[in-house]
Order: C-alpha cells, then structure tokens, then sequence
C-alpha cells in the first residue's frame, strides 16, 4: 500500500512580506482588468497584505510604508475591491440598506441622512438606498434581503413588523433599526416622536395666552404618520386647561388657504399650529390677505426652522427640530453590526424647542 504523506498547511505569508513573483514592469496585462494579484506585484507585497490593506484590516499590523506602496499601487493599475467576493470570503455584506422615504424628505431629514451615510463610509460600509415605494411588511424585508445587507435602517412607514425583522435576520443582517415614532418586535428603534413637535408649539401658544388653538392638519396623503402625532402632541399639552385645540384640514394650495382664511373669524380661532414652516407660510400669507392680523389677532407657529421663515414680516416662530449627529448614529450601527445577539433597543433622536419671533 501507498501512503501519501499528510501535507503541512501552507504558512501564510508575513503582511510586509514581498512577494517572489515578476517585477511592477509586469504587473497587470494591458486591457486587462486589474486583480489584487497584480497590485501586489506593483507594490511589492503579498496578495494577502493587498487584503489587509485594502479591506482596512485592525487585526494585523501594516508598516505605513507598506500601506501607502499599496494603495499607490492600487490607484496607478485603477483597481478597486471586489465586493462579491470580499462578501463571500467574510459571510457578509458591508452594505448598510436604507429604504427612500415615502415621501419628500425635509432638509433636516436629509441633512441627517447625508451625514449619516458620510460617517457609514468612513467606517468602511456602503450605503445603499433602496426605492421601495408600495413595499411594505415581509415584503419589503423579502426585497431588501436579495442584497444581503449587514444591516438595515427601515423608516416606520414599511410597517417591517417582527416577521419581517426576523426575514431580514435570516438572510444575514446583524443589525436591523426602525425610524420612527414606534419599534417593531426584535429591531432597535430610533424614535422620532413626533407629538414633542406639536406639544412644543402649544406650550409656547399657552404661555402666551391663547386658548382657542388651531392646528393644521395636511390634506396630502403619506403625511400621517407626522401629522396625527402632532395633533395629538398639541392637544396633551392643553389637557387639563381652558384651552380648546381645533383640528384644521388644509391642502397645500393656495386656493385652499384662502377658503379657511376667509372664516377664519367665524372659527374664534386666537393661534395656529400649521403643522410645518411651509404650511405656516402659506397660511399666514392668506389670513393677512383677508385681513387677520399676526400676530394680534392670530399667532402663527410652524416647524422646521426654515430661512424662508426668518424673511417673512412678521418674522416666523417655528419648532427647532434636533436629530443626533450622523457620526454617532453611524457608531451606533457599527457597534449593532459586531454585537448581533444585543437585546433590542429603543434610543429617542428627536428633539423640540419653539424658538420664538414676531408671528407669536
């Protein structure tokens, strides 16, 4: 009988090791696409080295030298990681899926995510922004796990559920977070409770003396989830008082404004919440064209804090929105991803304060 010896495992070259290969002259074939072999030719180093480098590797220690021969290496021969495969060796994505709004975001809103998805990449993940209009509960999980992300941050409207928590875990995602004012079974929340907003401006209404409250409510649809609660804020902050809240519907149009302006005096309103800083501005600029003066008939608050609303005369009072920083949201997500059995958590991101001006 033949015995073939038992072959010792290949000993992994040291990361600044150089490789014993061909020289940089030839270092890629031209119009080929360029490898990671052919960057570790370039620079002089081991195509595990090229690795460790370039998937920013903490666990193995690079001279600075060596880093800097290989990322010049990699821009001189234009290669770029292979995510696929980078994916298959780790088990995992480094994609961070976050589903568009279902609708127009704010600038607040979207200087948040444009900070967020700033400090995502520089801790090495990539985000992706999925349109998923009309999707919503497992089947929106169901589409989002196609791309295997290593973690999801879902907005409340897709309504994930915890069937869709656990879809999404399934296929490999280490940490899912809702956005929202609720959480769903098993997904850390970030929570946006929108009834501080409008409890922050009746506050500022009561304070000054009005009783009679008008709140708008928008008649376009998918503004629910930010509507209601604000009305719903509002009249907690009245409760137990004289005060009375008035729900008004109001479409933006100016056409609209102009029909709820027109009985505004028959409505004995003293004060309106108008919901946001642009529906503020249309409707003030249609009770004072029928005549109802602001702030002395009428206080006007909005939210957001717009420019625009610093420009009007009377200047406009307006709910200051706070969300924390993209960069700690960002680490927050990273420290989810490398802790996946953490208990699910719910964190309060919004913050309100009225700031007041010349409408109130």
């Amino acid at each position: 009988m033949v015995q073939i010896p038992n072959p010792q495992p290949p000993q992994p070259p040291h990361p600044d090791a150089s490789n014993s290969g061909p020289s940089s002259a030839s270092a890629a074939v031209p119009g080929a696409v360029p490898t990671s072999a052919d960057v570790a030719r370039l620079a002089g180093v081991s195509r595990a080295t090229v690795s460790y480098v370039l998937n920013n590797t903490s666990a193995v220690r690079i001279s600075e030298p060596t880093r800097q021969r290989v990322h010049e290496a990699a821009k001189e021969l234009g290669y770029v990681p292979h995510a696929a495969a980078r994916s298959l060796r780790a088990g995992h994505t480094r994609i961070v899926l976050m589903p568009t709004p279902q609708i127009p975001a704010g600038p607040l809103y979207s200087g948040f995510l444009n900070e967020l998805q700033w400090a995502l990449s520089r801790l090495d993940y990539t985000v992706v922004q999925y349109g998923s209009l009309g999707l919503t509960g497992e089947d929106a999980a169901r589409a989002w796990a196609e791309l295997r992300p290593v973690a999801v941050l879902a907005p409340e409207a897709t309504a994930l559920g915890a069937g869709g928590v656990a879809l999404l875990r399934r296929a490999g995602a280490k940490a899912v977070l809702t956005l929202g004012s609720g959480a769903d079974e098993g997904a850390h929340a970030l929570l946006m409770d929108q009834r501080r907003v409008g409890h922050s401006a009746a506050a500022h209404l009561l304070e000054r003396g009005c009783r009679r409250i008008g709140v708008v409510v928008p008649e376009e649809t998918g503004l629910e989830p930010f509507s209601q609660p604000r009305l719903e804020g509002a009249r907690q902050a009245v409760r137990g008082t004289a005060a009375e809240i008035t729900e008004l519907p109001l479409a933006y149009e100016e056409e609209s404004a102009s029909r709820l302006a027109s009985r505004w005096r028959g409505l004995g309103l003293d004060a309106v919440f108008a919901y946001n800083d642009e529906y503020a501005m249309l409707l003030m600029r249609a009770l004072q064209d029928a005549g109802v003066a602001v702030p002395d008939e009428t206080a006007v608050v909005g939210a957001d804090d717009l420019m625009l609303g610093r420009l009007l005369r009377p200047r406009l009072s307006t709910v200051r929105m706070e969300l924390p920083s993209g960069k700690k949201l960002a680490e927050l997500v990273d420290r989810l991803v490398r802790e996946p059995g953490k208990a699910a958590e719910q964190h309060d991101v919004l913050g309100a304060t009225t700031v007041r001006r010349e409408s109130s």
